[in-house]
């Protein structure tokens, strides 16, 4: 007799995800590799998933509704699942992402995580060795749903240049993400201009922030350092903050000049004409 593995569905989401999973799929009269067949993928997948083992996509789910005809509602408790795989000291802060109205950042190091590629996001969240490196992934994909939602929030997005010709990932994803920085030349609501090495000396050398607007709630400033992130709300800070932007806003190259930049980095750095 096969050796069935027994969930708590109260233990996390993800738990109650795989529980509900293999509850319906009993119901249907289907087993792991027939499910599988439907969905096109294994067996092994759908009981990885229903066993808590593997991580569910919003494609997945969309695709395991579809099949136990349930209305959507993997589809919509994904969500819920891939908020639980964000770091319990990030979760306020995604939080507020989703309901902003104004998103404004500098980074220094890094792409913004709403904008960079699949590949991309995995090579920087593996620098923190992380247990579930699927899981950080697939969460850290959920979020930029933000930005694809019916009304977004205005992203304005400042990266210094050594953002660009830091290689991580290697050459052809380095590619991939620059291309996809130009991508978003064309987005309605994403705004991004780079901060030229020749600018010297700038109004944020102590490192990277966000700063959010919100429709009826205060404005935050959110900064991170090698632990944790800190987010306030305090009328100081926050003014300190966007004085700080303005200046980098004033600093950088013009959207048009950024684009520019970035495809004078791909072609000179990595070898390909956008």
């Amino acid at each position: 007799m096969a050796n069935i593995q027994k969930l708590d569905p109260d233990a996390s989401p993800l738990d109650f995800y795989g529980g509900e999973l293999r509850r319906l799929r009993e119901a249907a009269r289907l087993t792991q590799p027939q499910l599988g067949d439907m969905i096109y993928c294994t067996g092994s997948l759908i009981g990885q998933v229903e066993t808590t083992k593997k991580i569910p996509t919003r494609d997945f789910s969309e695709r395991v509704d579809a099949a136990l005809r349930t209305d959507g509602m993997f589809s919509r408790l994904v969500g819920l699942v891939l908020r639980s795989q964000l770091p319990p000291w990030f979760l306020e802060y995604a939080d507020m992402e989703t309901k902003a109205a104004y998103i404004s950042t500098y980074q220094a190091q890094l792409v913004h995580g709403l904008l960079q590629t699949e590949e991309y996001a995995r090579a920087v969240l593996a620098t923190g060795m992380p247990e579930d490196l699927d899981g950080l992934l697939a969460a850290r994909m959920e979020r930029q749903r933000v930005l694809r939602k019916k009304n977004p929030p205005l992203a304005l997005v400042i990266l210094d240049e050594a953002v660009l010709y830091r290689p991580i990932g290697g050459e052809a994803v380095m590619r991939a993400q620059l291309q996809k920085l130009l991508d978003f030349a064309h987005h309605r609501w994403v705004r991004i201009q780079v901060l030229p090495f020749e600018a010297g000396e700038h109004a944020s050398l102590a490192g990277s922030f966000t700063g959010m607007r919100f429709t009826n709630d205060p404005d935050v400033v959110y900064t991170e350092d090698l632990i944790s992130g800190h987010m306030t709300a305090n009328p100081k800070t926050v003014r300190e903050g966007s004085l700080r932007y303005a200046h980098l806003q004033a600093t950088a190259l013009s959207v048009e000049k950024s684009v520019e930049r970035i495809s004078h980095v791909m072609k000179e750095r990595y070898g390909v004409r956008p």
